[in-house]
């Protein structure tokens, strides 16, 4: 019988070894919904640092629409997002829009910014306590809001070449008037890489019919971008919903977020902020 080559032989232990790792990886236990999302909670605890270091430009899109979907109002804004100590600061760019009044549009640009009518008012300056200037409490993905949620995991799918899993939640006690949705997490990263959610449940039965007062479709959306390794950010945020009021009243209203040109914050920009009066 012959020998075969050493390099032949080599090649072949090499291949037979990589075979059995990929089979020993892949038949290791499969991660649960609350392991996975553990795993995101710690590096959304440990990212709350990191996130300071970024500054980034954000453009807010706002729109009114009466019943019948006539636009009634809509404005444009930007920001600067600069980090402090304990959160952001908005350092607010520009502002403009319009609205709808005695049959014909009236634009507006810069500062005051006209009111008409019913608006409702967004606090687009009060980011002092968060990094990404989302409100934690919107979406599961901190250990503090995790704690407030069940999670179930429904399958994987690839998202920009990216696997990922698919995790839905919903409160833990079901009477809660929390969010229900779906979490689509980077499986090498541990991060999310978009979240819907929206209300688990209606507004009681006797404030809808007493009050006529409902906020039907209520909910929200963000996608995330990878800034840097193991570094993610809100990279677009969304929400829609109706507002009805008092039997008289039946509005929508939307609002559209980008954030972009994420980059590390400059010995400047903390000074800049540094100077302004808290």
């Amino acid at each position: 019988m012959k020998r075969l080559p050493q390099t032949v032989v080599q090649i072949t232990i090499l291949a037979v070894t990589a075979v059995f790792t990929t089979f020993a990886f892949e038949d290791g236990p499969p991660l649960t919904a609350a392991e996975i999302m553990m795993r995101v909670a710690e590096n959304q605890d440990r990212e709350q640092k990191a996130r300071t270091q970024f500054v980034y430009e954000e453009t807010v899109h706002r729109v009114m629409r009466n019943k019948d979907g006539k636009l009634l109002r809509e404005e444009y804004r930007t920001f600067t997002v600069i980090p402090s100590a304990k959160g952001t600061e908005k350092k607010p760019q520009s502002v403009k829009g319009r609205y709808w009044k005695k049959g014909k549009y009236v634009p507006f640009e810069g500062e005051p910014v006209p009111q008409t009518g019913l608006n409702i008012v967004f606090d687009d300056y009060n980011d002092s306590q968060t990094k990404d200037g989302i409100d934690k409490d919107l979406f599961p993905l901190t250990s503090d809001e995790q704690k407030k949620y069940t999670f179930e995991l429904t399958g994987e799918r690839v998202i920009r070449e990216r696997p990922v899993y698919r995790i839905q939640f919903r409160p833990a006690d079901r009477h809660d008037y929390g969010w229900t949705g779906e979490a689509l997490i980077d499986k090498e990263e541990f991060q999310p890489v978009s979240v819907y959610t929206q209300l688990s449940r209606r507004l009681p039965l006797a404030v809808r019919t007493m009050l006529g007062t409902d906020v039907p479709g209520l909910g929200f959306s963000v996608q995330y971008a990878r800034v840097d390794k193991d570094l993610w950010f809100p990279a677009t945020y969304g929400t829609e919903f109706g507002l009805h009021a008092l039997f008289l009243l039946n509005r929508t209203f939307t609002e559209s977020v980008e954030n972009k040109n994420f980059r590390r914050a400059t010995a400047e920009s903390r000074i800049e902020f540094g100077n302004n009066p808290q």
